[in-house]
């Protein structure tokens, strides 16, 4: 069990978590001087905040990040709660964009495009280093490139580390843990649920769970609804990050935190006892299982937000002084 689960997916899910930390930080990077900016400016109303959320969080790989960020401006008086109910709506939204593309099964590109960032990494630093781009704007325009090298090898390395760990599927599939889950799941999916909401809050990352979900989907190993209910799970889960970040901060930052937690939950229990016509819809549009499952994590919260967002309206939130 040692060498054929419990190391392999070790080793993965540290390459996947680096890649994903990487792509997050080179993408802010990219992002950061022009961010606050935009959250601040372009949040007048929740419908505007829901465009924002869902950009910014596509764009940064991460609705924790931008939730994060949401939870500091509003601590730094920047920001009032009012205005960060679009954004979490929208974040949610977003950051359905990584599981989508894992769901691609883009794992064969891992190599060729890490070698092409390397490449461009490279050529940027020797450009630098030798300075033959002496000019500001051409020192700019490198920094710009080399960012986006960066992100696009953390994201080859996402990749790679999430073919690892979906390798190990077949042993899993036969270990008696694994039998024991699927059986009580059987009996109950609120177990899928709660596997999904506990691995995730563990690990801090529900793309890293989905895609495990993906993998064990793709060979059968796992019925279609049961992954749904993983992927409920995996967003009440995802809330963990931003409850933590919020314990320090001042009540304006811990609504904000516990507005994504209502969200999530909220929406999760709503759709528990859809599960079937949920992973039905997502069928419609799918080309494999891996595909399914990011369909119905990407159906699930466009519903989830858009069904939220008439009560960011309401009076009571809209005149909230902090």
């Amino acid at each position: 069990m040692l060498q054929t689960i419990l190391l392999p997916m070790a080793i993965g899910f540290t390459i996947f978590i680096s890649g994903m930390k990487l792509m997050e930080l080179a993408l802010h990077r990219l992002a950061g001087p022009y961010l606050n900016h935009i959250l601040h400016r372009s949040t007048a109303t929740p419908i505007h905040g829901l465009a924002i959320g869902t950009a910014t969080t596509a764009f940064l790989q991460s609705s924790t990040a931008v939730t994060v960020i949401a939870i500091g401006l509003v601590n730094a008086g920047l920001l009032t709660f009012p205005r960060t109910l679009g954004i979490i709506l929208g974040s949610n939204i977003g950051t359905c964009l990584t599981t989508e593309l894992i769901g691609l099964s883009l794992n064969k590109l891992a190599t060729p495009l890490l070698l092409v960032s390397l490449t461009g990494w490279l050529i940027t630093v020797l450009l630098h280093e030798l300075r033959l781009w002496p000019r500001m704007r051409s020192v700019r325009i490198l920094e710009t490139i080399r960012s986006s090298a960066v992100a696009l090898g953390g994201f080859s390395l996402l990749l790679a580390g999430m073919a690892i760990m979906q390798a190990i599927g077949p042993a899993v599939q036969e270990s008696s843990l694994f039998s024991w889950f699927l059986g009580k799941s059987a009996e109950s999916l609120w177990w899928g649920l709660a596997a999904g909401a506990v691995l995730t809050a563990v690990v801090h990352s529900s793309a890293a769970v989905i895609g495990i979900i993906m993998g064990f989907a793709s060979i059968g190993a796992m019925p279609l609804e049961i992954g749904v209910a993983v992927v409920l799970g995996a967003n009440i889960g995802t809330c963990a990050t931003a409850l933590i970040a919020s314990f320090s901060g001042s009540k304006s930052g811990q609504y904000v935190a516990w507005s994504h937690t209502i969200l999530n939950a909220g929406g999760a229990l709503l759709f528990m006892p859809f599960l079937g016509e949920l992973a039905a819809a997502s069928g419609w549009f799918a080309q494999s299982p891996a595909s399914q499952i990011a369909h119905a994590q990407t159906i699930f919260n466009i519903l989830s937000s858009l069904i939220a967002l008439p009560f960011c309206y309401l009076p009571a939130f809209r005149k909230l002084p902090v």
